[in-house]
């Protein structure tokens, strides 16, 4: 059979241009579809019409029982309510602050911007995907975008409650107080709640299981279940990252808008931008001088646009607040209100665009970003979020980068890393030490690291909304939340049940990242567990970069919290003599000197490497991956803090 080479090259030619045409209109249809996203980020984007707040129906007294009972009215609490109720329990959203709405931070506290946590994406194209969907994208359907108007939220909010007939809403409860008895194997057991209702009188409500979304963890504080606070898993217990006051700008016309747009979406830097509810940029506010330089500080200008002309800011940054006791919160609000009339003003001075904003308020809560973590039956660590990593028992997915606010006016804050994608356990919202209590949203468990990442509210309503399936399960197969957090089979079924509803938690199938696959990757993981390496928005920790005398001297420096009583010395002891420490390269025999300095060995450099080998804080094998002794690189130096921490506190 012969073929004419004529009629096959035509008909190739007539495939290319077939071809041509279909990759051309996929090209069209991306840009149609990014155009839309950008003027419209959810359903309708940036209205006109500012809607009024609808009333909350709050009971004056509730029943004596529920199926479950949730404490706290921020989007997590009302998660975890609608959750239950669609499961066909019966409960009690109860809240012990003065609020009349719900939303919590997102409405009262004026966070009208989602931290979100967006899927990877395949095609460059594409509408951009979030995790967990479920409760969350119901609710987000009903706003405006990205940021939102606080009004359509709280009313978004109160809808999805509202149409649920098994929750009972009750607000301005004086206090609530666990109702705990003693359990097996020295664990307490929680009962339901008391309750001080706003009129004074008492209340004992019972109830099989009470899930805590309060913004601190109170109700399970209170309980006795064990927190860290603060930074103190990384051997800081008195910091914290910084509180803001969100404020309100009014004067925020379209033409303002526009202008914004023009400015930041032709910027180089591609950590600003606008689209047409949200701001983000401006980075030269952090060179705004505060009146009170020692607690406060503005950092680059994150705006959520209301329906109104106006727009609300988180940029002021507030320090050493101790949200915990009402003097101190009061002071902060009266350092933001000294501050922000001359923030304003510094606006109005600096960027054209602003000469006609005016101050017109602030939130009535603060945004708090960081206080107690618990301690729960896993806990969340750095690694788990920086390398991707599923759980077998994953009830949500994060993926907003591991951001480390300010702790201090000096400090510039941090991102440790971004994840593409990585899952939340169920066992990091099961407490140790009480049954019959489940933690979501912030002050579940984690380490403060990845709590940069997985304090975000998308993160705590995907908690929220597997919660409430939780209850409904352990009532029917008749466990605690400890032994379903111990059972595959349970936990699989909790799965099941959530992508009924609409999640999507699918195991994680995600090529392991380079820094995953370089010969000290060991010694990353502990540098990084200890708070030492940071690889950024681009996950670079620059491994193979050489390293200096001083740059060693601060990374031992900062391992000291490993084991503190061991340092008896003092690592900067070993540059003391030598000039140029942050610019000549770091030795073998340097680096060793370093670390017998900080712990205090009365040894000289020459006698440094064998002293740590005889002590067992040094390895062959770390040793045998360094490729020049008299150059180390970054990578060098992380195996040599893994053999002191191995060495020292007999884990990796």
């Amino acid at each position: 059979m012969s073929i004419s080479r004529r009629g096959n090259s035509t008909s190739s030619k007539g495939w290319l241009w077939f071809m041509w045409a279909l990759i051309l209109l996929a090209v069209l249809a991306g840009a149609a579809a990014l155009y839309y996203q950008y003027n419209h980020p959810a359903n309708s984007g940036h209205s006109t019409r500012k809607m009024s707040i609808e009333e909350v129906k709050s009971i004056k007294k509730p029943k004596n029982t529920y199926d479950v009972i949730v404490v706290g009215t921020d989007p997590e609490g009302i998660a975890a309510a609608v959750s239950a109720a669609r499961n066909g329990l019966s409960t009690l959203l109860v809240d012990g602050r003065n609020r009349e709405i719900l939303g919590g931070l997102m409405t009262l506290g004026g966070l009208n911007t989602i931290d979100m946590n967006y899927a990877p994406k395949s095609n460059p194209l594409a509408k951009e995907e979030v995790f967990n969907k479920g409760f969350f994208s119901e609710w987000y359907a009903k706003i405006e975008g990205d940021s939102f108007d606080v009004n359509t939220a709280a009313n978004a909010f109160y809808e999805l409650v509202r149409n649920e007939k098994n929750i009972d809403i009750l607000l301005k409860t004086q206090k609530i107080e666990p109702l705990v008895k003693a359990g097996e194997s020295g664990t307490s057991v929680v009962q339901g709640a008391t309750l001080t209702l706003a009129d004074g009188s008492k209340q004992t409500v019972n109830a099989s299981s009470v899930i805590d979304a309060t913004q601190d963890g109170d109700f399970a504080a209170a309980a006795g279940v064990p927190f860290t606070f603060g930074r103190e898993d990384l051997g800081d217990p008195k910091s914290r990252m910084a509180v803001t006051l969100v404020f309100r700008l009014k004067n925020i016309t379209p033409d303002v808008w526009d202008k914004m747009a023009k400015r930041l979406n032709g910027d180089n830097n591609s950590g600003t931008g606008v689209n047409e509810v949200s701001v983000w940029g401006y980075g030269e506010m952090s060179n705004y001088p505060p009146v009170n330089k020692e607690r406060a500080k503005m950092r680059g200008l994150n705006m959520g646009r209301e329906n109104d002309d106006t727009a609300l800011v988180n940029s002021l940054q507030i320090f050493n607040v101790d949200t915990f006791n009402p003097k101190s919160v009061q002071e902060a609000f009266d350092i933001a209100n000294k501050e922000l009339p001359n923030v304003v003003a510094y606006m109005q001075k600096t960027f054209p665009e602003f000469a006609n904003v005016e101050l017109a308020g602030t939130a009535s809560e603060l945004y708090v970003r960081e206080t107690r973590h618990m301690q729960g039956e896993y806990r969340l660590n750095i690694v788990d979020v920086c390398t991707n990593g599923d759980q077998w028992d994953r009830i949500g997915f994060g993926s907003y980068p591991v951001d480390i606010q300010r702790v201090s006016p000096t400090d510039s804050g941090n991102v440790v890393c971004h994840p593409n994608q990585y899952a939340i356990p169920f066992r990091s919202i099961v407490p140790q030490k009480v049954d019959g209590l489940l933690v979501v949203g912030r002050a579940a468990s984690y380490d403060t690291l990845p709590h940069g990442s997985a304090r975000v509210m998308p993160t705590g309503m995907a908690e929220g909304e597997a919660a409430g399936a939780a209850v409904k399960l352990a009532q029917q197969e008749k466990l605690t939340f400890r032994q379903m957090s111990a059972s595959k089979e349970a936990i699989a079924k909790l799965q099941t049940q959530l992508n009924k509803q609409g999640m999507d938690i699918q195991p994680i199938a995600l090529k392991p990242l380079p820094f995953m696959e370089h010969k000290a990757y060991e010694g990353l993981k502990a540098a990084m567990m200890l708070g030492l390496a940071s690889g950024a928005y681009d996950n670079n920790f620059h491994l193979d970069d050489q390293a200096n005398p001083k740059r060693m001297v601060n990374l031992v420096g900062g391992a000291k919290k490993m084991k503190p009583d061991a340092f008896k010395g003092d690592a900067s002891a070993a540059i003391a003599k030598m000039d140029n420490s942050d610019k000549i390269p770091l030795t073998l025999e340097q680096a060793c000197y370093t670390i017998v300095q900080a712990l205090g060995m009365k040894v000289d450099a020459t006698q440094a490497q064998d002293e740590l080998i005889r002590n067992k804080l040094l390895t062959d094998a770390s040793l045998s991956l360094i490729a020049d002794k008299q150059k180390l690189t970054n990578a060098d130096t992380f195996m040599l803090i893994k053999d002191l921490k191995v060495g020292l506190t007999g884990k990796p």
